[in-house]
């Protein structure tokens, strides 16, 4: 047997019968157990599948933590608005959130309850800092703000304050002197007229209010008005009274008019450049008060805007300084008040809602804000309550 191409028992012995029978064994081997070997061996490694985590469902109905702090959040129980309040609830229909309010006293513990989870998110003009974001999350920024200063309108000065200025003057002094020359004049005018004035009112009481009367007269106006006892000497004592009062009107006025202008000069405050040696006014736990300390300057805080503008308008602070938005506002609505707000805007910051870490709400609620944001509809917003570019 000889192999020369085409089958391989072509040629040979073996006769063609066999040869038949050979090869569609061999053909039937080969169809057959190919595609059994095929089946047999591994398949391929596929790629896992991606494991789908379930996004953290929302709750409908959320507790807000608020803070009064006009024109931001304002109002009462039930009918609280504001642009922090009114932006809030355009997220929420969004979402289809239905918010619950809880009011707080203070910064401080509305940010503790966000912290703790009593609350789903905090909404006010609550500024972003490293120290809060610690403790919270926050949301895309909605408000660009900063810092400004309000002081006691121009021109005017505190009972207090003046009365500090004459005391570092030495004229609290002299006037202490003038009062026991007074006393002291109306008790030996009383003697002398009891003995030498037959028509001196002869009760102690009432000669004594007369010779007060005629004292302060003397004092006040520079005008004697008792009658003359002796002759041609009592006009030159008349005369010399006379010069004395005139002397104490005019060293009274010119003290205190000196005082006031110079405490008016060294009380004003037009910049960040000028608060430092003086006390100034801050909401409690407000960035303000975080910045200010900072810079070593002395800070009197309080639980809100108004208590603070009480303290200033009595002379507790020398000025105030806050979020700009806020002391514009209430400067505008409260001209009773005689408050202006100073300076250029300084230590710029944003406002953003808190929220829990790791809360599902947050993210949501970010992306709202953006589109907001795109819409323009987050700038009509701020136009309506501010009507400007801040």
């Amino acid at each position: 047997m000889y192999w020369r191409g085409g089958h391989p028992f072509q040629h040979g012995a073996v006769d063609e019968t066999l040869r038949t029978l050979l090869w569609k064994a061999l053909s039937l081997v080969r169809y057959c157990l190919l595609p059994v070997l095929l089946l047999v061996q591994p398949a391929p490694a596929q790629e896992p599948a991606p494991e789908i985590v379930p996004q953290a469902e929302i709750a409908p109905q959320t507790q807000i933590g608020i803070f009064q702090s006009p024109p931001f959040v304002s109002g009462a129980p039930g009918r609280y608005e504001g642009m922090a309040i009114e932006l809030w609830e355009m997220v929420s229909a969004e979402l289809g959130l239905t918010p619950r309010y809880t009011a707080y006293p203070t910064l401080r513990e509305l940010v503790a309850a966000v912290s703790s989870g009593e609350v789903d998110a905090a909404v006010t003009n609550l500024t972003i800092t490293r120290r809060r974001a610690e403790a919270v999350s926050f949301s895309q920024p909605w408000y660009d703000s900063g810092m400004r200063i309000m002081v006691p309108d121009e021109g005017t000065s505190s009972f207090g304050s003046v009365v500090s200025g004459l005391r570092n003057a030495g004229h609290l002094r002299a006037y202490a002197w003038l009062v026991l020359v007074i006393v002291v004049s109306t008790i030996l005018l009383t003697l002398f007229d009891r003995r030498f004035d037959k028509d001196f009112p002869r009760r102690w009481r009432e000669g004594i209010a007369e010779s007060f009367h005629h004292v302060m007269s003397i004092a006040t106006t520079g005008k004697a008005s008792r009658k003359n006892l002796f002759g041609w000497v009592g006009r030159i004592w008349s005369a010399l009274w006379l010069v004395c009062g005139v002397a104490v009107v005019a060293y009274i006025t010119s003290s205190v008019t000196s005082v006031m202008t110079a405490v008016s000069l060294e009380q004003q405050i037009d910049s960040l450049a000028d608060l430092p040696g003086k006390t100034t006014g801050v909401i409690a736990d407000s960035s303000a008060e975080d910045y200010l300390a900072e810079l070593g300057i002395a800070t009197r805080p309080y639980k809100d805007l108004d208590a603070a503008v009480a303290a200033l308008k009595s002379g507790r602070v020398d000025a105030i300084v806050g979020d700009a938005p806020v002391l514009e506002y209430h400067a505008h609505h409260n001209p009773d008040d005689e408050m202006t707000v100073v300076g250029s805007l300084f230590h710029p910051d944003k406002y953003g809602f808190a929220f829990p870490h790791e809360s599902a709400l947050a993210r949501q609620v970010t992306l709202k804000i953006l589109a907001l944001r795109e819409s323009g509809e987050l700038e009509e917003l701020r136009l309506k309550y501010f009507g400007s570019t801040p």
